[in-house]
């Protein structure tokens, strides 16, 4: 798939202006003519610096100038920016020195794990609810947790939450805000919703550390929502923040998860860092493995776990794994979907009972609600919570503080550990680049 700017369009939007020439354009940005030559080129990858110049003198987004091959948005598309040859292998990467991370809506730690083991070393995490710090101090107490909302730290002043000596030279901020206004399962309601605003606090911070690099997450939700609005407001207040970005949906069960469970992954470099060192960011190679339930929910050590009533029991017991609400009698399925039986779309999840043979569908915060049912292969019930953590690639040893509804919510909204190992690699391959130059 190939992706330039149109340069038709940019003539267009020249003549909009009342700027005859490439010349005048590129005196207006403060560039060369002979590097705008550069960006209007085919060869040209779009997304950079110079790029959001012009955008910028024109009053434009970028995707206004974009011309694409394919009959559907930029942010529509599953590979978005990386193509097979541009992965790393993982498998390999070893830290050249102790690499630091602060995290922001550090939630129950998926993220966090994950680029331990990749081999960060944690200066921090901001989490404001109160199960998933006490998660947090139970598995880690040497853990810095600042547990507050993120609002109340930055105005406080985030740099009064660590060591000077520490933070000053940070490798790299990571954090997701919070989904639900974005997420497939809700409203998604987005930038509307107080919720879809909280990324604000993401590039705050990154203005005050000022990480070589930045890790931002959230569910696939956010490339969807209002035609990529949403995507494309956060790329640039993050590229404005002065980190060229590469963006990317990634499926947990590439990298060793047993679960198909997407996440739009954004990586920066600051950008006085990629042109001092003209290093690239390349997104993790996929696994060869890709594990299905039968493979991790072996031993899986006794927990508590939710239930279905008897009678929603006696409906689930009738369909086979790997089958849902469809393989039901019709009068059953009418009864039990009652006005979502005329809807079309969306209904796919309902009563799904998974086969061992198969990764397991996104794990939720609510696994015996319908719509987010998750019925075990074999027993008709939802996954228990320690299976869950399992499915979510979690150590068995890693705890969770709160009743059960808190444990399967704080298990729902984690990043795969896994996952998170992966791109941590990832991420390290590229700052151990710098290190080497």
């Amino acid at each position: 798939m190939s992706i330039h700017i149109d340069k038709e369009l940019v003539r267009k939007y020249m003549k909009e202006k009342g700027i005859s020439s490439q010349t005048e354009l590129a005196a207006l940005m403060n560039i060369t003519k002979g590097q705008l030559s550069v960006i209007l080129s085919k060869q040209f990858q779009p997304v950079k610096k110079n790029v959001m110049k012009l955008c910028d003198t024109l009053g434009l987004d970028f995707i206004d100038i974009l011309n694409i091959n394919k009959d559907y948005s930029i942010f529509d598309m599953k590979e978005l920016t990386t193509k097979p040859d541009r992965y790393i292998d993982t498998s390999k990467v070893i830290k050249k020195r102790k690499y630091t991370t602060v995290e922001v809506f550090a939630g129950a730690g998926g993220l966090a794990l994950g680029l331990e083991q990749a081999g960060f070393h944690t200066l921090g995490l901001i989490e404001k609810d109160k199960h998933a710090c006490q998660t947090l101090r139970l598995n880690r107490p040497n853990w810095n947790v600042i547990e507050d909302d993120i609002v109340n730290v930055t105005k406080r002043g985030l740099m009064n939450y660590f060591d000077n000596d520490d933070i000053s030279n940070i490798d790299l901020l990571a954090g997701g805000p919070p989904c639900q206004s974005f997420s497939t399962a809700g409203k998604r309601r987005g930038l509307d919703d107080t919720r879809g605003n909280m990324f604000k606090y993401y590039v705050r911070a990154l203005d005050v550390l000022r990480p070589r690099m930045c890790l931002f997450e959230n569910v696939t939700g956010l490339v969807h929502n209002n035609k990529g609005r949403a995507l494309r407001t956060i790329i640039k207040a993050l590229s404005n923040a002065g980190y060229t970005l590469k963006y990317k949906v990634l499926n947990s069960w590439d990298y060793g998860v047993a679960q198909r469970r997407e996440r739009i992954i954004i990586v920066g470099i600051r950008d006085d860092l990629l042109e001092q060192y003209n290093v690239e960011y390349r997104f993790p190679k996929p696994y060869k493995y890709k594990p299905v339930l039968r493979d991790i929910l072996n031993n899986v050590p006794a927990s508590k776990g939710a239930k279905f009533t008897k009678e929603k029991k006696e409906i689930l017991e009738l369909i086979p794994p790997g089958g849902n609400w469809r393989d039901l009698p019709d009068d059953i399925a009418r009864k039990y979907l009652g006005k979502m039986y005329d809807m079309s779309g969306g209904k796919a999840g309902i009563g799904r009972r998974l086969s061992w043979d198969e990764p397991s569908l996104t794990i939720t915060c609510a696994p015996s609600m319908m719509k987010a049912e998750r019925i075990h292969p074999t027993e008709t019930r939802p996954f228990t919570v320690r299976e869950c953590t399992r499915i979510q690639s979690y150590p068995d040893e890693w705890v969770f503080a709160g009743f059960m509804t808190e444990t399967y919510r704080q298990i729902g909204n984690a990043v795969c550990v896994s996952l998170a190992k992966a791109i941590g690699l990832s991420i390290i391959h590229t700052l151990n680049e710098i290190e080497e130059k």
